[in-house]
């Protein structure tokens, strides 16, 4: 697709990024049969092809409107499109670019203004932990709809204390300390297990990625510039890895080295941090070796029938598809991907669910649906997923437990018992 840049864009380096993925699409319209929004409203402007063409328009010296907009924001970046494309189109990025360029142009009603800036500058705060306290405390008298989103206090775990040899960065996240402390805390006793050590560095903070995809690009970059002057100090100490276990935040760590590639100070080390990082489902061939034959027997037949649900930013973003359920299934646990749609977004999204909550709803109850028919008409007994923000939207449509996969394995493990 050749797009003639208007004037204004045409010493723009961001507008040359798009117009050169551009040019790898060919108009297939593959990837609107796996686009979430266009399976549920049917418009072609609410597909990625569509989206293309509103983004070449502006990149062409069309002036964007709030339909624009409108069309652009109910995109999930779930990047399904992506799996999809047969030509290879870095459709997340372009819509990235999109989105800026037309937020430039399109002033925003001061509601959205006010919601937007409320996500990203609150989610990340410090303020955040102690708002969620309350709102646990006060979670019976919620609404519904904002109940959904506060889940109940957890108990977590105790942190592992043995020093070990091989070790490994482990990023804290912003919300799941306050949210789910017993993710991470699993996460370290599994690979506590397995013979590695984790650590959090103190001053790393949230990954990026609220900012950036609400178009405050240049405050995402400046968290990604803080998380690498954070963990640099113990990747020159020889850490092994940089392990996630919020697929969200991985996806966006592992994207570091592209978005900090100009930045001369950064670049290299950005580049080095995303060469470091894995999703920690990576490294489940290694902890599966060395749990095999050790897991408490019991436990994993009480784990019971588990629907793995694999987040977008697992199986689209970071092109992660199989392991959890394959090395899960190795070590006895009754873990299946259902065979209806499991490609397509939960409509979780980041703060989508709540920038667009009738949308991110139906998405919700279409995958909530096809979970429930994972094991043949027998519900199954949990739901897992392995990103934080899938897990809390997902929970807020079901009665059924969900949790992270590492959880379910690190129950099982014998000095769990």
């Amino acid at each position: 697709m050749h797009t003639h840049l208007a004037p204004e864009y045409q010493n723009s380096a961001d507008a040359k990024a798009a117009a050169a993925i551009l040019r790898k699409c060919v108009h297939c319209g593959f990837c609107t049969a796996t686009c979430p929004t266009y399976q549920l409203l049917g418009d072609e402007l609410d597909g990625p092809r569509g989206r293309i063409y509103l983004m070449k328009a502006v990149l062409e010296g069309i002036t964007p409107t709030r339909k624009t907009q409108l069309h652009l924001d109910r995109c999930l970046t779930c990047r399904s499109c992506e799996s999809t494309c047969p030509s290879g189109v870095n459709y997340g990025e372009l819509l990235d670019i999109g989105r800026k360029l037309v937020e430039a142009k399109v002033p925003r009603p001061l509601g959205e203004q006010a919601l937007r800036w409320a996500l990203k500058e609150g989610i990340p705060s410090p303020l955040f932990a102690p708002a969620m306290k309350l709102g646990q405390l006060v979670r019976p008298l919620l609404p519904d709809a904002l109940k959904a989103k506060v889940p109940a206090r957890q108990d977590a775990g105790i942190w592992p204390g043995t020093v070990h040899a091989r070790k490994v960065l482990l990023l804290a996240g912003c919300v799941q300390p306050a949210m789910a402390p017993n993710i991470n805390i699993a996460t370290a006793r599994v690979l506590d297990a397995a013979g590695v050590q984790c650590l959090i560095a103190a001053k790393a903070g949230c990954c990026g990625a609220v900012k950036f995809h609400l178009n405050d690009q240049a405050g995402g970059k400046a968290q990604m510039r803080a998380n690498v002057d954070a963990w640099w100090p113990h990747v020159q100490g020889g850490v092994e890895a940089i392990l996630m276990n919020a697929s969200g935040c991985g996806v966006t760590v592992k994207e570091y080295g592209h978005h900090l590639q100009g930045d001369p100070r950064y670049a290299a080390k950005a580049a080095r941090i995303s060469e470091l990082t894995h999703d920690l489902s990576e490294w489940l061939p290694e902890i599966s070796a060395c749990l095999s034959g050790k897991l408490d027997a019991r436990s994993v037949a009480q784990a019971g029938a588990m629907a793995f649900h694999p987040p977008c930013t697992l199986q689209h973003g970071q092109q992660l598809r199989g392991g959890v359920e394959k090395y899960l299934s190795a070590l006895g646990f009754n873990i299946k991907v259902t065979g209806a749609e499991a490609h397509l977004c939960c409509g979780s999204a980041g703060t989508y669910s709540i920038i667009n909550p009738s949308l991110s709803g139906q998405l919700r109850d279409r995958k909530l649906g096809h979970l429930r028919d994972t094991f043949a008409g027998t519900e199954p007994d949990l739901i897992v997923s392995a990103n934080m923000g899938c897990i809390t939207h997902l929970q807020g449509g079901t009665s059924t437990p969900v949790r992270h996969w590492v959880e379910v394995l690190d129950e099982a493990l014998p000095q769990a018992n």
